[in-house]
């Protein structure tokens, strides 16, 4: 890895893992801004959320991704991909971390499933700015163009003026060409879920998982409306759960007996 001192370090991951198209797109943009090192999964990670691995050891495999990006694959998480970075694989500490471009939006309640969102937040928790970018379009072989636009201003931005402390930057853009973004806040949504029961060969029962995806928010300033306007969005979020406003309204008397 460089050993350079003048341009910004970047540490890049995913949760689609290090062969990924998505990857290397976004190690192209970063690469405009500094010296790119990629820490990402052997394997898709898609949907495992914040979760780390504790009951089996890591192991991690030197990869030249694209023919130019020195990296490394691990048997792991996207949290795991990041805190193995910070702790053992980097002998330079990241002025950035970014994750991404996944393949599928982590717009609304995705951000709580998404191991691309939780490689960022990762970062953000060990101290680094960090930003997640996704596209809204599955397909591997999408036209990333625009979703490389965003977190090429996005990026800019926070070297430019960095991030408050504990806030990540969660990046979401349509297929195509770029055609504008604009801040925006996490939509109200969820999953109507349903398990469909099935039996193997061996009749033995198992379940698949379906649904649908809902938007409970009609708000024309959430991340979702501005995608479905053809816009990236950029929607600041943070790790710390705690309902303030609920907070505030308690008294320790309330728990009394």
């Amino acid at each position: 890895m460089s050993d350079s001192k003048e341009r910004p370090f970047i540490l890049v991951s995913n949760d689609d893992g290090i062969f990924s198209p998505g990857i290397k797109a976004l190690a192209e943009v970063a690469a405009e801004f500094g010296d790119v090192y990629i820490v990402a999964p052997d394997k898709e990670q898609s949907a495992v959320g914040h979760s780390i691995t504790i009951q089996v050891p890591l192991r991690s495999s030197k990869f030249t991704v694209a023919d130019k990006f020195e990296g490394e694959a691990v048997n792991g998480t996207p949290a795991d991909c990041v805190k193995l970075a910070h702790g053992q694989l980097l002998d330079r500490k990241p002025d950035l971390v970014v994750s991404g471009i996944n393949h599928g939006s982590n717009a609304g309640i995705n951000i709580m499933y998404s191991g691309t969102v939780s490689a960022a937040t990762e970062g953000t928790i060990l101290g680094y700015p960090s930003i997640a970018v996704s596209c809204t379009e599955f397909n591997e072989d999408a036209n990333l163009r625009g979703c490389q636009e965003a977190a090429r201003r996005v990026i800019k931005h926070v070297l430019k003026n960095g991030l408050p402390r504990g806030v990540t930057l969660n990046v979401n853009a349509p297929a195509g060409e770029f055609t504008g973004i604009k801040w925006t806040r996490q939509a109200d949504s969820r999953y109507v879920e349903e398990y469909e029961s099935r039996t193997d060969p061996f009749n033995r029962a198992y379940y698949w998982l379906t649904g649908k995806f809902e938007l409970l928010d009609e708000g024309k300033d959430s991340d979702i409306h501005v995608l479905n306007e053809g816009l990236a969005s950029v929607t600041p979020i943070q790790y710390d759960l705690t309902a303030y406003d609920l907070l505030g309204e308690q008294e320790d008397s309330d728990l009394e007996g």
